[in-house]
């Protein structure tokens, strides 16, 4: 095996200024800072994400509620449909049985022609 030789490519580190780190620490507090405002911002619209669920589940329950006695007065109306034809059926079988009644008095009423 051949020797080898370890030759640094590292450059030399410049010493670090003063100003250098206190921009370093500003930009870093500027990040903190929105950093905060973007946690702030997503709490807020996780809220508004959960006030918004509560409502849509409360709309859904009032939509539950309207479909089902929506059904209820269907089946009411079609019952009392069905009495209304029940009854004006009876009521027009009674004219009938009315209207023979009168001919019949009629008949008897009239003159027998000699």
């Amino acid at each position: 095996m051949a020797p080898t030789i370890a030759v640094s490519s590292a450059q030399p580190r410049r010493p670090v200024k003063a100003a250098e780190i206190r921009e370093e620490e500003e930009e870093e507090a500027a990040l903190r800072r929105r950093n905060e405002d973007l946690e702030e911002e997503l709490r807020k619209s996780q809220e508004r994400e959960e006030q918004m669920r509560r409502e849509l589940e409360r709309a859904w329950e009032r939509l539950r509620v309207v479909e089902e006695a929506e059904e209820r007065l269907c089946s009411q109306l079609g019952e009392l449909e069905a009495e209304a034809m029940d009854q004006a059926r009876h009521y027009n079988n009674r004219i009938v049985s009315l209207m023979d009644q009168l001919s019949q008095a009629n008949r008897l009423l009239r003159p027998v022609p000699n």
